[in-house]
């Protein structure tokens, strides 16, 4: 049989063709996802200021909980703990142990500042200068050598400079008091004991010491193992819908070839065997070129991961075949299961049933998918209530486009109900090419469902992608713009001192964004000073009130409250972003959540223990000319994800239902030239042929845009529900336009280009070459 397999695919090249693509970018798809998943499970990040130590002895970078089944839970700190510096002679002491360097690392000025005590650990030499000594002294690396300092004087440059960061020295106590942590270090580097332990921190040897370098390298991997899962996870899906879509067409071109098989004496056992190798055969050849292509898909998307700063670009890409071989297995699956799935009616019905319906194709729904599209929809119903109970974008983010794809596939199986209750509308396109269209659509229900299809699935996806991130935004942006009731909004760096000196202005509030822990759950967080809290922002509270509101207090949003199950007055349990354990007391409850954060703390409480303690500042009052440069274009919504790293990878879903597109609508086209022959033979011309065709590809596209904007709109109204308390979500008309006239495009031209090749040969010529 696959000696037979291998002649059929060489007669029918343009059916297997739609089908070999198909397969090709699923492969590359899976493949890619696969590589950000292992990269976040199994990346590392290489050591920079701390390659020249053999062990690094820092913080604990998780917060661990212990559950009731005795398991340890771990889940990683937004920001850096730092440890006592008393812990350096502890360290001394141990045997073994030859030399201890104590370091700071803090934000200065767009640099990553140090003191000049742990130049030792890369090490770092001077070219020329001299190392600092007094407050306004400072070194700068290679890189950045003639370049000034403001408020210090440069007298060194560095011989080094590090890829990954733009490195100054200060002198050691200088360095310290900036830090503001008093008694504490970023990390104490020790030569050479390995196997040193010291209680209160870890020490980490190798590409560890990479992870304590660059902390959000960790949140990187966290991050692309939840975009990696989702993202292979929804690619699969849409794969597997695609795939199976494009072998029913290809089956159902081929009826009349297997009915003649079955007339002349195969067996359906051979048939079986044989649409099995068929598909055996082009799924490896696609899925060993789509494993290379998402090989390089995969490295693209790094790139522009990169780029927009989801990830570091010194998180190295793990390469290794396992991606490849999944996807191998997996379009090979998919595609065996496929074609036995399209041709099991035609296998199983005796061969002069089989030859009937390839004259006159039957109208009748198969039970088993009339009851899988029922079921389908049943799914959809209980993704869609669940969805609109889900109020974090963790939880809701997966569940979003899952809804979106189990109503399309509700679609695709009802899609001949569907299809029929179109056609029996009386509307048709005027002229000859309206009448023909309407007859075909008449006689061809189920091949206008498989039309419909990739276009529901492309409208259905391309919407719920693009308007999840609206929705949520334009939410928190409204929130906001409630809430802040300040004049002006000054960008981190500005000195409060400096602007509350301003003449006119009477209340300024420095803004914190971080997140804490809260039974290891991620709950984002602001921090903001009291003084004239009331003149620059109003939270919308809603219970209790933010009077005498202080470092022991806490407002938490009517969301949160309600997912933690407190109120004014409860006590609570919280993890800040560095891992110190605090407990406040709630004092308000506040409706502004998507655009304030989960919580809001003082800044007394939270400022000592973040990374960078500049924060954004709201200025009540005061001329704009007279405050410090920096301006912030608005107070940026607490939580908002990054809507362009979303656009890229979602993106990829996005262009792979295009692709499906293109090829259920080229596919369609050219498997109808023999139609087409014979209808120029009785006197249609090709203008008239072709416009109908394009007829028919309009009323699949209203059909399409119709029933996929439905679901689009049905999944949008769960999410917005759960996550902003509201059914009615936000989609800005001239984007909803731009997506309609982009599947437009797609499907005419999908549609026009395949025609022009169909209707070139003369009609005796096309016959005979089908025949």
């Amino acid at each position: 049989m696959i000696s037979f397999a291998l002649k059929t695919i060489g007669r029918r090249k343009a059916g297997f063709a739609g089908a070999f693509v198909a397969l090709l970018c699923a492969a590359a798809l899976v493949t890619a996802c696969g590589m950000l998943l292992e990269t976040g499970l199994r990346g590392a990040v290489a050591p920079e200021r701390y390659a020249g130590a053999p062990v690094i002895v820092a913080g604990d970078q998780y917060v661990r909980q212990t559950k009731e089944s005795g398991k340890e839970k771990a889940k990683l700190l937004s920001e850096r703990r730092w440890i006592p510096a008393s812990l350096s002679e502890e360290i001394r002491r141990v045997p073994g142990v030859t030399k201890v360097v104590t370091e700071v690392t803090f934000p200065y000025s767009g640099y990553t500042a140090h003191g000049w005590e742990s130049a030792a650990l890369t090490p770092f030499t001077l070219a020329r200068g001299r190392p600092p000594r007094e407050a306004g002294e400072v070194v700068v690396d290679a890189r950045h050598s003639g370049r000034a300092i403001p408020g210090h004087r440069v007298v060194g440059v560095t011989a080094q400079a590090l890829p990954g960061q733009d490195t100054i020295f200060f002198a050691t106590g200088e360095a310290r008091r900036l830090a503001g942590r008093d008694g504490l270090v970023t990390a104490i580097g020790v030569w050479p004991a390995v196997g040193v332990a010291v209680e209160g921190a870890v020490a980490y040897t190798g590409d560890e010491r990479g992870a304590v370098e660059f902390p959000e390298a960790e949140g990187s991997r966290v991050k692309l193992v939840s975009l990696g899962g989702a993202l292979g996870g929804t690619a699969l899906l849409v794969a597997i819908l695609v795939v199976v879509g494009t072998f029913a067409l290809s089956m159902q071109e081929r009826r009349r070839e297997i009915a003649l098989l079955r007339a002349v004496g195969a067996l359906p056992r051979q048939i079986r065997q044989l649409v099995g190798g068929e598909a055996l055969l082009v799924s490896v050849a696609a899925g060993l070129l789509g494993s290379g292509a998402g090989v390089l898909l995969g490295f693209w998307l790094r790139s522009r991961f990169v780029e927009l700063g989801a990830m570091p670009a010194n998180l190295r890409l793990v390469v290794s075949p396992f991606p490849a071989i999944v996807a191998v297995l997996t379009t090979l699956v998919a595609a065996w299961v496929a074609a036995r799935v399209s041709a099991r009616r035609t296998v199983r019905i005796r061969p002069v049933e089989a030859l009937g319906e390839t004259a006159m194709p039957g109208t009748r729904l198969p039970v088993v998918r009339l009851v899988a599209g029922l079921l389908a929809v049943a799914g959809g119903v209980v993704l869609t209530i669940v969805l609109s109970g889900l109020n974090t974008e963790a939880a809701s983010s997966p569940v979003t486009m899952l809804t979106a794809l189990v109503w399309t596939v509700a679609v695709a199986l009802l899609g001949p109900v569907a299809a029929r209750a179109v056609t029996a509308l009386p509307l048709r396109a005027p002229g000859v090419a309206g009448y023909l269209a309407r007859k075909n659509l008449l006689a061809g229900p189920v091949r206008l469902a498989s039309v419909i299809t990739p276009l529901t699935l492309m409208t259905a996806m391309t919407c719920t992608i693009l308007f999840v991130p609206a929705t949520m935004g334009h939410a928190a942006q409204r929130e906001v713009a409630a809430g802040i009731k300040a004049d002006h909004v000054l960008a981190p760096g500005a000195s409060p001192a400096a602007v509350r000196g301003v003449p006119g202005v009477r209340a300024v509030t420095e803004v914190l964004r971080t997140s804490v822990r809260i039974d290891l759950e991620k709950y984002a967080a602001q921090a903001v000073t009291l003084d004239g809290l009331d003149r620059t922002m109003d939270l919308g509270v809603v219970a209790g009130s933010l009077d005498g509101f202080g470092d022991t207090s806490a407002a938490i949003s009517r969301t949160a409250a309600s997912r933690l199950d407190v109120s004014v007055g409860d006590r609570l349990s919280l993890v800040l972003g560095d891992g110190t354990p605090v407990e406040v007391r709630i004092v308000a409850v506040y409706s502004r959540g998507l655009g304030f954060g989960d919580l809001t703390l003082s800044h007394g409480l939270v400022a000592g223990h973040v990374d960078d303690p500049r924060g954004t500042l709201l200025v009540a009052g005061g001329a704009r000319d007279a405050l410090p440069a920096g301006t912030a274009p608005g107070h940026e919504p607490a939580g908002s994800a990054d809507a362009a790293v979303a656009y890229v990878a979602m993106g990829l879903i996005v262009a792979f239902c295009a692709i499906a597109v293109v090829n259920t609508l080229a596919m369609s086209t050219l498997s109808r030239s023999r139609e087409l022959a014979l209808l120029r033979v009785v006197g249609t011309t090709r203008r008239q042929a072709a416009r109908m065709l394009c007829a028919e590809t309009l009323t699949a596209l209203f059909v399409a845009v119709a029933i996929g904007t439905l679901v689009s709109l049905v999944t949008l109204a769960a999410f917005s529900r759960g996550m902003t308390g509201s059914v009615l979500p936000h989609v800005p008309p001239l984007t909803y336009a731009g997506v309609i006239a982009a599947v437009a495009v797609l499907a005419l031209t999908a549609t026009a280009v395949p025609a022009r090749f169909a209707l070139r040969p003369r009609p005796a010529d096309a016959l005979g070459a089908r025949e």
